[in-house]
């Protein structure tokens, strides 16, 4: 459970979410992905270690570069999980998001 509790909090950051969906495309560099945003690359960074820790994105250096892929089997256990439930037939991850943050609220 400690990993999927790693998962859904990464997932419900907007920013995170946001940079699962460029890698979708291709890996891309540490550089390339934080170009959209308006943040600094140390902010980046972090937000590419707690994807990494989650295990839902791997980086490697490739020379002096460091690229990001999006690991194809991350999101499956938390699919089976979610899918558990049954009743549901596709999650809204924005709603997902504030259900975790009144959760862990309090």
């Amino acid at each position: 459970m400690a990993q999927l509790d790693q998962i859904f909090a990464a997932l419900a950051d907007p920013t995170r979410r946001q940079i699962l969906e460029m890698l979708l495309e291709d890996d891309m560099a540490v550089t390339d992905v934080a170009e959209p945003f308006e943040m600094s690359l140390a902010a980046i960074s972090k937000h590419l270690t707690i994807l990494t820790k989650a295990g839902l994105i791997n980086q490697e250096k490739r020379g002096r570069v460091k690229w990001c892929k999006l690991d194809p089997d991350a999101l499956r256990d938390a699919s089976i999980w979610m899918q558990s439930f049954g009743q549901f037939e596709a999650v809204n991850l924005d709603a997902f998001e504030k259900f975790l943050q009144s959760e862990l609220d309090g």
